[in-house]
């Protein structure tokens, strides 16, 4: 039996680092954290996370996944983080996810409500 990492990139496997996260209890401690475990939540089509870890104020009232193979994720990088620790309020990670043809350069803006860190928004980049 072979046991794959978590898509994230962390050497740990899904259930024990992005997939503990699914159920809201615990929440992802950190901007960097709850950020991969949104991309795990892409490659693995959970709308529902992708939703609840949204700000409501800009959480679109649906959201409907690409699961096309031709753009199936293969990778994600941290590229920079700014805040986004236990003891900030607000905080930015800048990735780099990959897929098959390509790849998506972001800087995501995070921030905590109900003392929970939430995705509010991102700016892609060149």
């Amino acid at each position: 039996m072979t046991t794959r990492t978590c898509p994230c990139g962390l050497p740990e496997v899904y259930e024990k680092c992005c997939g503990r996260f699914r159920t809201g209890s615990p929440s992802a401690p950190t901007a960097e954290a709850l950020m991969r475990s949104r991309y795990s939540a892409f490659v693995k089509g959970d709308v529902e996370y992708l939703l609840r870890t949204w700000h409501p104020r800009t959480r679109p009232a649906r959201l409907d996944l690409d699961l096309d193979p031709a753009t199936r994720w293969t990778g994600l990088e941290i590229v920079d983080t700014a805040d986004g620790s236990a003891f900030h309020t607000t905080g930015t990670v800048t990735f780099r996810a990959s897929y098959r043809g390509g790849s998506l350069h972001e800087r995501s803006r995070f921030e905590r409500v109900d003392g929970a860190w939430v995705y509010v928004d991102g700016d892609f980049l060149a």
